[in-house]
């Protein structure tokens, strides 16, 4: 048996995986994230900790033989969380979370202290990454900038209180701007830009790599053998591609969850820096990926929910499958709620809905949001194929998934195929598992095999409407981006 492990910022998930990859169970613990001030995103470490043992103790719990047989645990984590240990290896403040958006300002420091940024780390400087926090922690924290001897990623964290080892995957450190992305190692010039070095760093294996095993307290805590092996893991959306079986190149996923992403597999390096694409190295090795990220995805419907009072997503979703043409009535709609990334980089950026009128209705503005979050995904991928990536398909994940009118639309808009799959729900803990599977010594064809397709949905012919409908979403944002509040 294996575990797999999944650190999001609003749950960590637990799945214990057979041999023949079939999930025989599963548990969640929910987290909190904590704002004290406008822009701030932090959690609590011990949080994740504490997580960790209830849903491993429900678990063993549920599945007593087969938890007993757990051979290997894989490890996937969300990106880019700034972890800072002391020479105690104690945890010196609150994690610094991927939607922290505080340090806009130190982004540009980096990128003009590094001017070949983009070449090394693939990525922009953007708030969300790693480096750029640990910069703002030195000009307004320097307390805890000078006692900072570790920076571990939050799936890290954990890994070092089950093996007291302080490693890192490829895929997680492609995420901090310290990676230099196409040689799958630290760069020297990247931290010395933020006056750190290689001692800093945990050491780095590929994601389904060994990095240690159970400290014997810790399996006897779990009730697990002390021989357990722990993989090297990887972040979130990297982990989850491999639970899907988007290993070779060209296989991709959208991940419609708090955040949108676009995932395609690569088998060489392809930066595209400059319309803010993620280029990072894969979860498994010789390969790479690349991602288009938009920071409020899902999380829109929820939020449009809220705001007319809907009873749930459900429900609003049926009342947008009703109109009858809501492309001729809707407003248009910006999905940016907390700023953006791809192709903008713009933490600035705000929600808007333009060309509202008395008749506007509740299913109306729903439909308005689905449409804006296929458009910001449009502009991801239009961004993805400027760096030479083709895609004809892709897998939908997350709980956008569940919709299939959503699921239409997409094809429609993206001119991509659209595959909805058995187990989508599982996600990076499925893709952790497969991992520790690896790790334990299992073979990559028999572990990675793609999932039963439940449903395709084909793209129709070029709606005009929709086309125009797009050029006038792009229209609205550039001619509003001056108008964004910049502090």
């Amino acid at each position: 048996m294996f575990l797999g492990l999944d650190y999001g910022t609003s749950e960590v998930k637990a799945i214990l995986m057979s041999t023949d990859g079939r999930i025989v169970g599963s548990r969640g613990a929910g987290l909190t994230v904590s704002r004290p001030q406008p822009m701030h995103s932090e959690q609590n470490p011990a949080d994740w900790w504490d997580a960790t043992l209830t849903v491993l103790a429900a678990l063993r719990v549920d599945h007593v033989a087969e938890f007993a047989q757990v051979k290997a645990i894989g490890l996937s984590g969300q990106m880019h969380g700034a972890v800072l240990l002391d020479e105690a290896n104690q945890v010196i403040r609150p994690a610094i979370l991927w939607n922290d958006m505080r340090s806009h300002v130190e982004c540009d420091e980096l990128t003009a202290k590094v001017p070949n940024l983009y070449a090394l780390a693939g990525n922009l400087a953007m708030p969300g990454f790693t480096a750029p926090k640990l910069l703002w922690v030195a000009k307004h924290e320097p307390e805890h900038f000078k006692a900072t001897r570790k920076v571990l990623l939050p799936k890290d964290y954990i890994r070092f209180l089950l093996t007291g080892e302080m490693v890192s995957d490829m895929s997680d450190a492609s995420g901090t701007l310290w990676l230099d992305v196409g040689q799958r190692d630290w760069s020297d010039e990247l931290l010395a830009a933020c006056d750190l070095n290689r001692s800093h760093m945990p050491s780095l294996i590929e994601g389904s790599a060994v990095s240690g095993a159970l400290r014997a307290e810790v399996a006897t805590q779990l009730g697990l053998s002390n021989d357990v092996l722990v993989a090297g893991g990887g972040g979130d959306n990297a982990v989850s591609a491999v639970g899907i079986g988007a290993v070779h190149n060209g296989d991709g996923f959208i991940s419609l969850g708090t955040s949108g992403v676009m995932f395609v597999v690569n088998d060489a390096y392809c930066p595209n820096a400059e319309a803010a694409v993620h280029a990072f190295c894969h979860a498994l090795p010789n390969r790479w990926h690349q991602m288009s990220v938009m920071l409020s995805a899902a999380s829109c419907l929820r939020w449009v929910c809220q705001l007319t009072h809907a009873a749930n997503e459900l429900e609003l979703l049926a009342e947008v499958e009703a109109l009858a043409e809501p492309t001729r009535s809707a407003p248009i709609f910006l999905p940016y709620l907390s700023g953006e990334r791809t192709p903008h980089n713009d933490a600035h950026a705000q929600g808007v809905f333009f060309g509202l009128t008395h008749d506007a209705t509740r299913a109306q503005l729903g439909y308005a949001v689905l449409e804006g979050v296929t458009f910001g995904l449009k502009d991801g991928l239009c961004a993805l194929q400027a760096a030479g990536t083709q895609v004809s398909s892709l897998f939908l994940v997350g709980g956008g998934s569940r919709s299939a009118y959503w699921a239409q639309l997409l094809a429609d808009i993206l001119q991509v195929s659209i595959c909805t799959h058995v187990g989508s729900e599982a996600g990076g803990a499925l893709g952790a598992a497969r991992l520790g599977a690896l790790a334990y010594g299992l073979s990559e064809d028999e572990v990675c095999a793609k999932p039963p397709v439940l449903q395709t949905y084909v793209p129709q012919a070029k709606n005009a409407i929709l086309e125009a409908r797009y050029q006038q979403f792009k229209a609205v944002y550039s001619a509003l981006k001056p108008m964004f509040p910049c502090a």
